[in-house]
């Protein structure tokens, strides 16, 4: 298995999947290990991807600082990535989480994104979390589910912060489909989730939307702001309050799609992902 030394000597794996050209992928969670990503509903046939496995994570080593786990103290763990990989310019994508850090890299390094896709990202980088509200109106789309009149309540109880939440019943919001691959892709979370960096990934400390959106300014890279119709976090609408924060940025929403847009239609979303990835480049 590949690896790469972060700069501060944590040693951090990665996955290569399929053929083609490199397609780095960064997983949310957050702070969940990149096994739970699989192929990309077979975007692996078309691009190969390089699946990082986030420090702490997987088969990654624990930092010996926890501080690191912090979103933008990772940055420097995708460019260390980059280097190893050999690439004058990345194609990115970060998924939900990982959509975060893969934002807070293009503005670091903008000069080294080639295509950056951001699938199902909760725009905490601009201080737009995703809110209560945004996530009771996607879970009414869902009221003519059989299971919805038992997990709604519970939806609304864990939004209201009424005890712990019951991801047995909560996790069928998630997903467009609630079938057994669905229910066996949620259960693994549970032990493929670092839950003490899972609490440090968003601090809030680690972002400066201000200066963000000045950063990424810089950034003539094209960009693809993917949600799923859904979803609650993000709500189409979120997602495009993120798109509007970058110079050549589209959106595109998936019909019938949750928080993995992958596992409810492979071919829709591997097809939209490709045709951005290989689209002509920009001329400026």
């Amino acid at each position: 298995m590949p690896h790469v030394t972060a700069p501060d000597g944590t040693r951090l794996a990665y996955h290569l999947r399929g053929n083609g050209d490199p397609l780095v992928v960064l997983p949310g969670g957050p702070m969940r290990a990149s096994r739970y990503l699989g192929d990309l509903g077979g975007l692996a046939e078309r691009r190969r991807l390089v699946l990082l496995d986030l420090r702490g994570t997987g088969d990654s080593e624990a930092p010996a600082d926890p501080a690191s786990y912090r979103c933008d103290r990772q940055v420097e763990d995708v460019e260390a990535l980059r280097v190893r990989l050999g690439l004058e310019r990345v194609d990115l994508l970060g998924h939900s989480a990982g959509g975060s850090l893969a934002t807070l890299y293009a503005a670091r390094y903008p000069e080294r994104v080639a295509r950056l896709a951001l699938v199902t990202v909760i725009p905490w980088v601009i201080g737009a979390p995703a809110t209560a509200e945004d996530r009771l109106a996607a879970a009414r789309l869902r009221a003519g589910e059989p299971w919805f009149a038992t997990a709604f309540p519970a939806l609304e109880a864990w939004l209201s912060g009424e005890g712990e939440p019951d991801w047995d019943l909560l996790g069928a919001f998630f997903y467009g489909r609630w079938d057994d691959a669905a229910r066996a892709h949620d259960a693994a979370a549970e032990w493929e989730t670092n839950e003490e960096a899972e609490t440090r990934f968003h601090d809030p400390a680690a972002f400066d939307p201000p200066a963000l959106r000045g950063a990424l300014e810089r950034l003539t890279a094209p960009v693809l702001v993917l949600a799923g119709e859904l979803d609650g976090g993000p709500t189409p609408a979120l997602a495009r309050r993120l798109a509007a924060v970058f110079p050549h940025a589209e959106r595109a929403v998936q019909p019938g799609a949750g928080h993995y847009p992958w596992l409810d239609d492979p071919e829709w979303f591997t097809a939209r992902i490709a045709a951005f990835l290989d689209a002509p480049a920009r001329r400026d």
